[in-house]
């Protein structure tokens, strides 16, 4: 994939569950208007793991239609079964995508050896002319393929010249540099790293699969386009206007419940579809398991929002004319958000 911003972008459903085709159109024609450098649609963000099958093929189908000829198209096609594996590129071979995203089979615990000879190299082959991007994200998947099996994999296979890297581990990203060359496209999955993972010319990395640029594409997008222009010193002004949105993609908190006290992690994609039915945005509730923040996590994002508005309120200027809201309103009318936190 080449270097830009690219949106894991959400998946709106309705309040029964079922997905919401009108907002999904809405939200892929504001990210190209915004600039974006692509969509990746059924990711982790997208609440992918919760899709039938016919979804699943369904939003890449539609996303592939919408964005051909504007911006690039990724699917998220990864599994902890090979043959699905293989079955959900096909789909997306046939519906014309610029390449797909395959995340580590999470789960069942492959070695990095298993995870390159039985899944990616198997997929890689089967599809030569496709761009297959891997994932590596041991914080949600229990497993890696690390640096040294990315860079066989690369040598191997001509069509991986590309990885999501979300390890969070800064010695990973630079061993992957090191071993998989300098013209190896490195893209950040960690929001909260994207500027320093691209100023480390020791990790070279030269874009973002983002999940906050779904509510701020055009400045995700500049952010990057300024990094990658060597612009750094400008990026940075951009990058600390975000970082209270950035910070959001995970939410901890310390609860207290009838038996003691309890940390509870509201993880992507809560947090972010929290700020988008806030702001107004066609989203919808997540899909169980996956329900609500607690109240105390609610605030801590509310609290941010508000202070990206007090201080840079052309952040979210073009959701408000895009979606024709009004953002203070939407940030302090107490009674169209008491439906969106749990009391623990």
């Amino acid at each position: 994939m080449e270097q830009g911003c690219y949106t894991a972008l959400v998946t709106p459903f309705t309040s029964a569950g079922d997905l919401d085709q009108d907002g999904l159109e809405q939200l892929i024609d504001f990210q190209m208007e915004n600039g974006i450098t692509g969509i990746l649609a059924t990711g982790t963000t997208g609440e992918s793991p919760t899709f039938k099958w016919k979804e699943h093929d369904y939003v890449i189908a539609l996303t592939a239609k919408q964005t051909r000829g504007k911006c690039k198209c990724i699917a998220g096609t990864g599994s902890n079964n090979t043959d699905e594996a293989i079955v959900a590129a096909g789909h997306a071979a046939l519906e014309g995508v610029d390449g797909i995203l395959m995340v580590d089979p999470y789960y069942n615990g492959p070695s990095s050896l298993e995870i390159r000879r039985e899944y990616y190299e198997r997929v890689a082959k089967e599809y030569p002319d496709l761009d297959v991007v891997p994932y590596i994200i041991p914080g949600r998947t229990g497993a890696q393929m690390l640096p040294q099996d990315l860079a066989i994999l690369a040598k191997t296979c001509p069509n991986v010249s590309s990885v999501k890297e979300a390890t969070g581990n800064l010695d990973n990203m630079r061993l992957t540099r090191k071993l998989c060359g300098d013209k190896f496209n490195i893209l950040s999955g960690d929001d909260a790293l994207v500027y320093t993972m691209m100023t480390d010319p020791s990790i070279g990395c030269c874009g973002s699969i983002s999940v906050m640029s779904n509510i701020a594409p055009a400045f995700m997008t500049k952010m990057v386009t300024l990094i990658n222009q060597g612009k750094a010193d400008e990026a940075k002004k951009i990058q600390t206007a975000l970082t209270p949105l950035l910070d959001l993609v995970v939410v901890t908190t310390e609860e207290e419940s009838e038996f003691g006290p309890v940390s509870c992690r509201a993880r992507n994609p809560l947090p972010l579809k929290t700020m988008m039915q806030i702001l107004g945005m066609p989203s919808g509730p997540c899909r169980k398991p996956l329900g609500k923040m607690t109240r105390k996590g609610f605030d801590v994002t509310l609290d941010a929002m508000k202070k990206v508005q007090a201080e840079n309120p052309e952040i979210f200027e073009p959701v408000a004319k895009f979606f024709n809201v009004d953002i203070e309103a939407r940030l302090n009318d107490g009674k169209a958000h008491w439906d969106l936190w749990y009391n623990y």
